[in-house]
């Protein structure tokens, strides 16, 4: 029998463009993008392997470690055909050894995109200002926005349709959290945000969002923002560069580990998610992680399959 041939959505608006935020794309664009995703996974998943970047390169710039970005970016291109290039602050020095504005206009002539994790977002914005190729945020201190495609994958894959799936944030407002904001004004999930007292999300994120019709609720009872959930979402106290702030955080969040009876507290269909690295003993134990309701390894699978998709879309021809 001859294999079936699966074709992902394209979407003609995201053709060339930089991904630096999530607030940056329609509900139509990150629709389409999610299903691109589940197209291309589906098809993974059966065998139907199109090399749809064949002869492509991506740059990858890495200011801060990683294990899931920088593996599923470069496996990404792979499987789609293309190539990738790891770069890292030792090879390029930016900022010390050339400009920004420098390495964007050398990379614009060799490579056909460029995905880069930074500290400052604004490293990430004059990248994009200077480069003639498509920019992805990798990470920045600011924002997450291909953590949260993965995420938003992994919900429908979970709960089908989006619409009233109600999402609890634990945590720390940091970049994953700001993405949360920017996809529920995406979407019509329902978000909860609970953060200690100085610990909340990016107030410009959170305005726009809200602006944009998002149903944002930010509390300071994270149990409350658990109570009848349908995803329980936490992520590290400390993020890469907070190190200094460890003993001033780890006060801040007391009580906002989550446990096995967080669980309880979810609705029936109830799962919960961490984008990792996981901290266990400070965030959330090690039985959650494992636990049957836990859906963070499908998020990390997911990785995979989301930046497949975001490629596919922004460098494809």
């Amino acid at each position: 029998m001859a294999l079936e041939t699966v074709s992902p959505v394209i979407v003609d608006s995201l053709q060339g463009r930089d991904l630096l935020s999530l607030g940056d794309l329609s509900r139509d664009e990150f629709s389409g993008l999610l299903e691109s995703a589940l197209t291309l996974k589906k098809g993974w998943k059966r065998g139907d392997r199109p090399r749809l970047l064949d002869h492509k390169t991506l740059a990858m710039i890495f200011e801060k470690q990683s294990l899931r970005t920088r593996s599923t970016f470069d496996i990404a291109m792979y499987q789609l055909g293309g190539h990738s290039v790891l770069l890292s602050q030792n090879y390029i020095g930016w900022g010390v050894r050339e400009t920004i504005k420098d390495v964007a206009y050398n990379l614009g002539r060799w490579v056909e995109g460029i995905m880069a994790r930074t500290y400052g977002h604004g490293t990430l914005l004059e990248l994009a200002e200077h480069a003639s190729v498509p920019v992805i945020n990798g990470l920045s201190d600011l924002l997450h926005p291909c953590q949260l495609t993965a995420d938003y994958l992994t919900l429908k894959e979970a709960f089908g349709e989006l619409g009233g799936v109600k999402v609890a944030f634990v945590g720390d407002g940091n970049n994953v959290c700001n993405s949360h904001l920017n996809a529920a004004a995406l979407t019509d999930v329902s978000l909860t945000v609970a953060c200690p007292e100085g610990f909340e999300p990016d107030a410009g994120v959170l305005e726009t969002a809200r602006a944009k019709g998002a149903d944002i609720t930010l509390v300071h009872d994270p149990r409350e923002a658990a109570e009848g959930a349908d995803v329980l979402y936490t992520d590290v106290w400390i993020s890469m560069g907070q190190e200094e702030d460890t003993a001033r955080r780890r006060e801040a969040f007391s009580g906002y580990t989550v446990t096995s009876a967080w669980l309880e507290a979810l609705s029936p269909r109830g799962v919960f998610m961490h984008d990792l690295p996981a901290h266990y003993g400070e965030e959330v134990t090690e039985e959650v992680v494992y636990s049957p309701r836990s859906r963070v390894f499908d998020q990390a699978e997911n990785r995979l399959h989301a930046h497949k998709a975001i490629l596919f879309q922004l460098l494809r021809d």
